[in-house]
């Protein structure tokens, strides 16, 4: 191996022992100069390391991933039902809720295992296919266990804000096995999401349904040996019926009280106009009309004498003067005269006895019946009275009659709409749609190419470190240029040097 040397002048006395040993200067360029002397050192580990690399890229293989997306909305099994009452009824949580909610069932570990037990263990992981057969029950659900880690490494649920999508993803060496995998795992969730929110029918509603119509039968029992003890049919209908008959009684009481006191008014003012008014009188007169008969004749005489006459003449004169003077002595009065006369029973005396004797016995029929009406009334009071002690107690057998019965009413209700809901849940889920089922990739995806280039990069690294040792390393001053820095002197001259 040969090195230069370099020959310095020195115009003035040798540096000392400790500048001597003062470390090495280089510039950027002696380090080229320096690495390429270190050439077979660098070239040798970038070998090694680079052709371990590329061993361990041939073991990688492919692995094939399978997509699928799902399309959720709000269902009904989402919509809070209360057992009892109606408090928050209706209630229902935001779209993101629900795809948060969906997506951990998708990622539960016990849909994974479900996965596992019905696609296949040994088909899964065909590596550990023969240990898995081979295994004790305990050891089995180690592995199984072991499974669902792995398979939850490879599974890829992603969700968005304001998005009702759900995209998954399954990575298998295997494209068919990462297909099945994808799609047993949507089935599966189908019928485990099914179980989970809706639940498994524990008869919770037809117990507490029994129990309501346990008690409602006792109560129904007390309620009807009430009605028979009291000899009341409807209690309800009864007092309404008194009510109204009572009402209708008083009404007709006073009704009858004013009545009477109206009759009887008329009675008094009857009987005195009866005291004043004769029970005899003047039936019928004629009226004298001789006058007005003479007057009418002279007066057609007096037309025939003008026919005969002329106006003025003296017997014009003359007749005209009697027609004068007998309508003066009618409008006068002069000329009636009594006619025939016939006398009998007053009309308005016996009008006035038949009107007394009516109201008389009018008077009589409202004082009989102001007496039955006030009976009525006081009859209907005294069983309105015995309702209205009996009301309270009954009252209470009709409330806790209704609430019962109401009670029974809904929880049969909602023990059918809770099978209705099952059934219907059982049938499919209407608010989950499978956008796209997982198919077989046909190109897989593997890691050979990132580990060769970070295999490259590590391996030229390593080579590059390792020439920066070996060259550090090396005693003495390697470059004149290095020299002349460290040693702040100039060089003459370089010579090679044998060892």
């Amino acid at each position: 191996m040969s090195t230069t040397s370099a020959w310095t002048s020195v115009p003035h006395e040798p540096p000392s022992r400790s500048d001597w040993a003062a470390r090495a200067r280089y510039a950027p360029t002696d380090f080229v100069t320096l690495l390429w002397r270190e050439r077979w050192l660098m070239l040798g580990v970038f070998m090694v390391i680079f052709c371990i690399g590329l061993a361990f890229a041939t073991t990688m293989k492919k692995t094939y991933t399978a997509t699928s997306s799902l399309f959720v909305r709000l269902g009904q099994e989402y919509v809070y039902e209360p057992r009892a009452g109606d408090a928050a009824r209706g209630a229902v949580p935001d779209v993101d809720q629900v795809i948060q909610s969906e997506a951990e069932i998708l990622g539960s570990s016990e849909l994974r295992e479900r996965v596992i037990r019905k696609v296949g263990f040994g088909k899964i992981f065909p590596a550990h296919a023969t240990k898995y057969s081979r295994a004790s029950p305990e050891g089995k659900r180690k592995l199984i266990a072991e499974g669902r880690d792995a398979l939850a490494r490879n599974l890829k649920i992603e969700t968005a804000p304001d998005n009702s999508i759900i995209r998954l993803s399954y990575s298998n060496k295997n494209a068919e096995v990462a297909e099945k995998v994808l799609n047993t795992l949507l089935e599966e969730y189908l019928i485990y999401r099914r179980s989970l929110l809706i639940g498994s029918s524990d008869n919770g509603l037809e117990r507490q349904r029994d129990i309501f119509a346990d008690k409602l039968a006792e109560t129904d029992t007390a309620y009807q040996a009430f009605l028979s003890g009291n000899n009341i049919g409807d209690f309800t209908a009864q007092k309404t019926a008194l009510t109204q008959l009572q009402a209708q009684a008083e009404s007709q009481k006073y009704a009858t009280e004013a009545q009477l006191q109206d009759r009887r008014g008329r009675l008094a003012s009857v009987r005195g106009e009866l005291a004043r008014t004769p029970a005899d009188m003047v039936l019928y007169r004629d009226s004298d009309m001789s006058a007005s008969g003479k007057l009418a004749q002279l007066k057609l005489d007096r037309e025939g004498l003008l026919s005969r006459y002329r106006p003025g003449t003296q017997p014009v004169r003359d007749i005209e003067a009697q027609i004068s003077q007998l309508e003066q002595g009618i409008a006068s009065g002069r000329t009636n005269g009594d006619g025939a006369r016939r006398s009998g029973p007053n009309p308005i005396w016996q009008t006035l006895q038949s009107t007394q004797n009516d109201l008389a016995a009018e008077v009589a029929a409202l004082q009989q019946a102001q007496v039955a009406y006030s009976q009525q009334v006081q009859d209907v009071n005294q069983r309105l009275l015995r309702l209205s002690e009996l009301e309270p107690t009954f009252n209470q057998l009709s409330r806790d009659r209704d609430v019962l019965s109401s009670n029974v009413r809904d929880f049969t209700v909602k023990e059918q709409q809770d099978q209705a809901q099952r059934q219907m849940s059982a049938e499919g889920s209407d608010n989950i749609r499978i956008v796209q089922r997982a198919v077989a990739p046909s190109t897989g995806k593997s890691l050979k190419k990132p580990i060769l280039v970070l295999a490259f990069l590590f391996a030229a690294f390593s080579a590059a470190c390792a020439g920066l040792v070996r060259m550090l390393l090396r005693p003495g001053l390697q470059t004149p240029a290095s020299a002349a820095r460290t040693l702040n002197l100039p060089v003459l001259a370089t010579a090679a040097y044998k060892r």
